[in-house]
């Protein structure tokens, strides 16, 4: 299950985010969004878990819940648009 996390720190890293979540359950894959110019995180990320049921208990915890000073918003990722 993918997950989307908006309103994240320019200063979250992938390892910061992964740590954030790990603990509700195994993550497949960890990535923060950056500006391919300026390498600087564009405020959102992805992260992906193994079982849905561990990204459902991750994502209803972590949704408004706070990571290096801002408020998360976390979602289910939607299908990349084209």
């Amino acid at each position: 299950m993918k997950l989307y996390v908006g309103n994240l720190s320019y200063s979250t890293t992938e390892d910061s985010l992964k740590e954030a979540f790990s603990s509700y359950g195994d993550i497949a894959s960890v990535a923060v969004i950056t500006d391919r110019a300026t390498g600087r995180s564009k405020g959102f990320g992805f992260i992906e878990f193994e079982n849905e049921a561990e990204g459902k208990a991750a994502m209803e915890a972590m949704n408004n819940s706070e990571l290096d000073g801002r408020t998360l918003k976390v979602d289910v990722a939607r299908p990349k648009s084209e």
